[in-house]
C-alpha cells in the first residue's frame, strides 16, 4: 500500500481550537507517527452541530442508555440539534472510505466509553457513550474505533493499529471482481494473524471460506467481516503469539542447524518469560523465511502486520 490509509478522528486530537475552551487536545503520537501513514479525516461533533467557539460546558444527563446532552450553566438540551447533524455527517462519512476512527476519551460527544452520565440531581456515573460516538459505532459497527486515552496502552495501541491494517486489505476484497479469489488469497494470508487472536474463530472462518461455492457474496462476506472483527477485538496474549511462533517453526524443522534451533528456542523462551518483546523473535522468524525462502510464510501478514517504523511490537 503507498496511499495512506484514511481514518476518521476529533479535531481536537489534530490540534485544532475547537473545544469548550477554546483549546485542543494536540496528540503528537497520532500527528507525528501515525500521520506518516494515515490521512485523517476530522469531526468535531460540537462545532460542526452549530456550537460556538468557546462554548458553555455540555454533559450528559439522564439514562445512560438514552441520555441527553445539556449544558448545566444555561439548561440548553443540544440532543435534538447533534442528531440532525449527526445524522447527515454520517451519510457524508459513508461516502469517505473510512478504514477506523480515533476518538477523544471523556467528551459527552466523542467519548466512547465510560462517560459520566448526571442524574437530574447531579449524581454522575461513569456508564454512557458520547452522543456522537453511539451514533457512530452503531452506524458502522465493524470499523474499528479506539480513543486516545487507551492508545497510551501498547497492547491495545497494536491491536487497533493492526486492525486498520487488516480492514484497509479487506476493502481490496469488497472491491475485486473476483471476489472469491480475492476472500481465499486474504484468508490465507491472515491465517496466523487470526490464530493469534482466536484460533476458535480461525476455524470458523476456514469452514466458510472453504464452503465458498455457490454462497450469495453479499452475505457471505458479511458474515466473514463480523466474524473476523469479533476475533481481532480479542487481545493477543504472549501464550496466544507462543502458540503461532511455535506453529512457524514447525516449518523450518528441516532446514534449521542444531545452532539456529537452539537460538530460536531460547529467544521463544525469553520472549514467553516476558524478558523480550514480540519484535525480536517475529525478527529472527522473518530472518530465517528469507534465508530458507519459505513462501507460504512471506505471504503472512503475522509477520509483517503494519510497517516496522511504527514500533507497535517493540512494546508487547
Amino acid at each position: 500500500m503507498t496511499e495512506k490509509i484514511r481514518i476518521g478522528i476529533s479535531s481536537c486530537l489534530l490540534g485544532e481550537k475547537v473545544r469548550y475552551d477554546g483549546g485542543h487536545k494536540l496528540d503528537s503520537f497520532i500527528t507525528g507517527t501515525l500521520g506518516n501513514f494515515f490521512e485523517f479525516v476530522p469531526v468535531c461533533p460540537e462545532v460542526e452541530c452549530g456550537m460556538p467557539t468557546p462554548r458553555p460546558t455540555v454533559r450528559l444527563v439522564g439514562d445512560p442508555q438514552s441520555p441527553r446532552l445539556i449544558s448545566p450553566d444555561t439548561g440548553t438540551d443540544h440532543t435534538d440539534q447533534m442528531v440532525l447533524w449527526g445524522n447527515k455527517r454520517l451519510d457524508e462519512l459513508a461516502r469517505e472510505g473510512l478504514n477506523g476512527y480515533i476518538f477523544k476519551s471523556k467528551s459527552p460527544s466523542s467519548g466512547m466509553a465510560r462517560i459520566k452520565v448526571y442524574t437530574l440531581e447531579g449524581h454522575p456515573s461513569k456508564r454512557g457513550i458520547g452522543i456522537w460516538a453511539k451514533m457512530f459505532m452503531d452506524r458502522f459497527p465493524l470499523l474499528p474505533v479506539e480513543d486516545e486515552g487507551r492508545l497510551n496502552d501498547p497492547g491495545l495501541r497494536e491491536n487497533f493499529i493492526e486492525r486498520i491494517f487488516v480492514y484497509r486489505r479487506w476493502r481490496m476484497v469488497e472491491g475485486s471482481k473476483q471476489w472469491a479469489k480475492a476472500l481465499v488469497d486474504f484468508h490465507t494470508g491472515h491465517k496466523l494473524l487470526i490464530m493469534a487472536h482466536s484460533p476458535e474463530k480461525l476455524r470458523i472462518l476456514g469452514r466458510m471460506t472453504a464452503s465458498i461455492s455457490g454462497k450469495n457474496q453479499k452475505d457471505l462476506l458479511r458474515n466473514y467481516l463480523d466474524t473476523l472483527s469479533t476475533a481481532l477485538k480479542l487481545r493477543s496474549t504472549i501464550k496466544k503469539n507462543v502458540n503461532v511462533l511455535q506453529h512457524i517453526m514447525g516449518y523450518f524443522k528441516k532446514h534449521l542447524s542444531s545452532d539456529e534451533k537452539q537460538e530460536l528456542i531460547g529467544v521463544l523462551e525469553k520472549y514467553h518469560g516476558g524478558y523480550i518483546p514480540l519484535i525480536v523473535p517475529v525478527t529472527l522468524l522473518n530472518h530465517y523465511v528469507n534465508k530458507y525462502n519459505q513462501s507460504y510464510l512471506k505471504k503472512q501478514y503475522y509477520l509483517n502486520p503494519h510497517p516496522i517504523e511504527l514500533k507497535l511490537r517493540n512494546h508487547v
